[in-house]
């Protein structure tokens, strides 16, 4: 039998250094004939069928299924890769216009150098305080270090705003976030769930009077709490590929309000 450091030993290699068994979200698209009508032609020529963009997560779900093949990698030994660059025109159209004022043609393409293939992770609608349509999402791309011809995998993370256009829902901003795999195990509480909020919430801020069991589904951690003021408090965290949970949402609920 494992001895207690033993079984904590696996636990904390399974938790930070091991890559993603999760499934892809983005799946849509699988033949070739959906790329057909769009052969050689610049995103200008582009118009979007309504059905791609009807709803915010069927234009996510569209949109990184469009972009799942593509390939940006320079010259490879073994021949083309996916569908090379073919997707970025059509994948461009899926933002708004106002970030198309703001983010290039060629600089779009440009962000994806070195990657060629694209997994979605996670996709889940987040609480937004201005009451804007935000998402969460995880990615897991397979990219070339082209001076060393290695390919690795990479892990990212962030958020993305949706506003509606007249012929449907369109990406109006977006951040990435690159995982770190190595600070984790070896540095901090701020990578835990649990630990920031009995330090930041607790020790710092003096904010607890009664915690609750932390409540999990899926990747989603919620960890509530009765405040000192008599308040009910819930704090959500999302759980990464590299096992750090990132803080998505803060709730408070006095007395017999709704939870704001």
């Amino acid at each position: 039998m494992q001895n207690r450091n033993q079984m904590d030993i696996t636990s904390y290699h399974q938790k930070y250094f091991r890559p993603s068994c999760s499934r892809a979200l983005n799946l849509r698209f699988s033949s070739w004939k959906f790329f057909d009508p769009y052969y050689d032609k610049t995103h200008e020529q582009i118009q979007l069928p309504p059905e791609l963009t009807r709803t915010p997560i069927d234009t996510l779900i569209n949109y990184f299924s469009i972009l799942r093949d593509a390939a940006s990698l320079g010259k490879r030994s073994c021949g083309s890769i996916g569908n090379g660059q073919m997707p970025f025109p059509i994948a461009y159209n899926f933002l708004s216009k106002a970030y198309q004022d703001k983010l290039s043609y060629e600089k779009y393409v440009d962000s994806f150098a070195g990657i060629g293939h694209t997994s979605l992770l996670k996709l889940c609608q987040v609480p937004d305080g201005k009451r804007e349509i935000r998402f969460f999402y995880e990615i897991e791309t397979i990219e070339l270090r082209e001076d060393l011809m290695v390919e690795y995998f990479g892990y990212s993370y962030g958020f993305i705003q949706l506003e509606h256009e007249k012929d449907g829902f369109r990406i109006s901003d977006m951040s990435k976030t690159g995982e770190d795999f190595l600070c984790a195990p070896y540095h901090g509480w701020d990578h835990d769930a649990e630990s920031v909020v009995e330090i930041k919430y607790g020790e710092w801020c003096k904010m607890i009077q009664h915690l609750y069991p932390t409540m999990r589904n899926g990747y989603m951690k919620t960890i509530c709490f009765q405040g000192k003021d008599g308040a009910d408090c819930c704090i959500l965290f999302f759980t990464l590929t590299n096992g750090t949970d990132v803080e998505i949402a803060q709730f408070r609920k006095a007395g017999n309000e709704p939870w704001k």
